[in-house]
């Protein structure tokens, strides 16, 4: 096993908890009366991680754990996929 597979494969289970991680922040914007535009869902992800944050600002004093979680994957699979990437071009 190549060392750059294994950072494009971390880089897939970082997308996959941050898909994880969107399902569960359109449950929890939806339940507080946010329509869901699943036909554009791609692009209107950010928005919806926006309302989370400030729904969760306002509720706790700081973002909800959701959102920290979305971040935190996203940036996780990007540097990942990024090695990966430089990696396999070496």
């Amino acid at each position: 096993m190549d060392i750059s597979n294994l950072f494009l494969g971390l880089g897939l289970i970082g997308v996959s908890w941050g898909i994880v991680s969107m399902i569960a922040i359109t449950s929890f914007v939806s339940e507080h009366g946010t329509k869901i535009n699943y036909f554009l869902y791609r692009i209107y992800i950010i928005k919806y991680v926006n309302q989370y944050k400030q729904i969760t600002e306002e509720k706790n004093g700081e973002p909800g754990p959701w959102f920290y979680s979305f971040v935190i994957s996203m940036t996780f699979a990007l540097l990942c996929s990024v090695i990966g990437l430089i990696l396999k071009s070496l």
